[in-house]
């Protein structure tokens, strides 16, 4: 996991600005389509698979050739879940401060921000729906 969020932060950079959000969501998507979660995958055990993925995006972020922002450390994230049957829900949130909007995101599982704080909700507010790819954008 670490590897793949190695190589997939810079990837996820560039094609964010090479595509914009949702064509670079989209493409995502379609690499790697939701594989569905085993019989026996319990839920206390996909939060700490995901936990443990969540951990390793930012140790790549951190560690990596690149230092990826919220967005793109979220996108990966997010892909990252989606391979491993986890349905890891991309959230987009906005603010207000001294004049300035700012804009804020990260993945949530169960109701939990995986990379980032338990507060996020107090300090951004949440787009009511998480985002999800479309599919059949065009090109």
């Amino acid at each position: 996991m670490l590897l793949q969020a190695l190589v997939l932060i810079p990837m996820t950079a560039l094609a964010l600005r090479a595509l914009g959000f949702r064509r670079c969501q989209a493409a995502l998507a379609r690499l790697g389509s939701m594989r569905p979660a085993s019989s026996e995958n319990q839920a206390q055990r996909s939060f700490e698979q995901a936990t443990l993925t969540a951990q390793m995006v930012k140790a790549a972020s951190r560690d990596g050739v690149r230092r990826g922002n919220c967005l793109e450390q979220s996108l990966v994230l997010w892909w990252l879940l989606r391979r491993q049957g986890i349905a890891g829900e991309l959230r987009i949130g906005a603010r207000k401060m001294a004049g300035r909007f700012e804009a804020h995101a990260w993945v949530e599982f169960l109701g939990s921000a995986l990379n980032d704080s338990e507060n996020v909700h107090r300090h951004y507010s949440a787009f009511d729906k998480s985002i999800v790819p479309v599919h059949g954008e065009p090109r």
